[in-house]
């Protein structure tokens, strides 16, 4: 049982992770052995995304006045809250675990005070990440500057083939003169 200080500084802890976040991701995980959810918490450590299990009353305090308050209705039940700066990591981790858990049931979400349902936090969680889409977009500013390389590399194979045969033919001629 927490006492009314323990409860500010649980309050004060979570609307200062609220404060920074992209997105909220909520589910239920009834049911859950210890060591799954020992497995779930490595995963979002890995990913940067904050997971607690927090008694609701006060994750609503938490979110109350901010852009996630639209979350407040959906925070019934046992609850574990997964919170990113991240836009797609609070989702990731909740979905993908559920993927290879049936008890792990993702409730609802917030994205940039926007309420999502499950089927939005699952296409939510489909969006690769942040470091994959930099990637993506550096390889489609590569393929002009490589394809330019490629056709100059093929220019100057072409250019130095013209050139191969013209300076064979005098060293064939000067072969023949030579025998007669």
């Amino acid at each position: 049982m927490l006492n009314l200080n323990d409860k500010k500084a649980v309050v004060a802890e979570i609307s200062a992770k609220v404060a920074s976040a992209q997105t909220i991701v909520v589910a239920e995980y009834r049911g859950i052995q210890v060591g799954h959810l020992t497995q779930l918490r490595a995963k979002a450590r890995a990913e940067g995304v904050y997971l607690r299990v927090l008694k609701n009353t006060l994750a609503r305090r938490a979110v109350e006045g901010t852009a996630f308050a639209s979350l407040a209705p959906e925070l019934t039940g046992p609850l574990i809250y997964s919170i990113s700066d991240d836009a797609v990591a609070a989702a990731k981790v909740l979905n993908d675990f559920a993927k290879t858990n049936d008890k792990l049931v993702v409730k609802a979400g917030n994205y940039a005070g926007k309420s999502l349902d499950k089927a939005a936090v699952a296409a939510l969680a489909n969006i690769p990440s942040r470091e994959v889409l930099l990637a993506q977009v550096l390889g489609m500013m590569l393929v002009p500057v490589a394809s330019f390389t490629r056709g100059l590399a093929a220019l100057a194979a072409k250019k130095s083939e013209g050139d191969a045969p013209a300076e064979a033919a005098p060293a064939a001629e000067s072969t023949e003169a030579a025998a007669e």
